[in-house]
């Protein structure tokens, strides 16, 4: 009875994993049972440099984003991520290495919360579900070339073309400084190409 009334909190999650590779009712049961839905105030920072990550999150409601800092203490966004999006910081949720970027929300959010510990368990347990894990994973490391890529590639103008067609929400949710910083540009320059329309 328990579990069916946290299913709404898990659906889009549970339909995230459907999409990839159908989860029996047994792997979605022992999730529910390895997690716990939170809620986070705005501003929240759920890493900070040197903590070790163990929590990866998958954002019910909310945003958030990932950055780090600059030698002169300059923040650089490298994720800005909202609903049915998972939420961790690669390097040391994987390593287990001190954490050389902060994630903090944008927002109030609800997430889904699993302990790094749970979810090896789960892997170890329903070996199916390590397609899903690998098949997500490779998902967001693409995203994260694509985005390197661009920083390289493209010029600002571009990159913000390519932001607004694959992410118009963000222009709505987000402060153009943030946004300025993901594209890797300066907010004077971002309203610059902004008046060009």
């Amino acid at each position: 009875m328990a579990e069916q009334l946290f299913l709404g909190d898990y659906q889009n999650l549970f339909n995230l994993f459907d999409n990839i590779y159908p989860l029996k009712d047994e792997i979605k049961s022992a999730i529910i049972a390895n997690s716990e839905v939170i809620e986070v105030a705005k501003k929240t920072k759920l890493l900070s440099v040197d903590e070790r990550s163990n929590t990866i999150y998958f954002i019910i409601k909310g945003a958030a984003r990932i950055f780090y800092l600059d030698k002169e203490g300059k923040e650089t966004n490298t994720w800005i991520l909202f609903e049915n999006q998972l939420l961790i910081s690669v390097y040391s949720f994987y390593t287990g290495n001190p954490s050389f970027e902060y994630i903090e929300t944008l927002e109030h959010c609800q997430l889904i919360a699993v302990k790094r510990e749970k979810l090896d368990e789960l892997y170890l347990n329903f070996m199916e579900f390590n397609f899903s894990g690998r098949k997500l994973t490779e998902f967001y490391h693409m995203r994260n070339e694509i985005q390197a890529n661009e920083l390289r590639m493209l010029s600002a103008k571009e990159r913000y073309q390519n932001l607004l067609e694959r992410n118009p929400q963000l222009f709505q949710r987000v402060s153009l400084g943030h946004i300025a910083s993901y594209l890797g540009i300066s907010q004077e320059t971002l309203s610059r190409i902004r008046k060009q329309k």
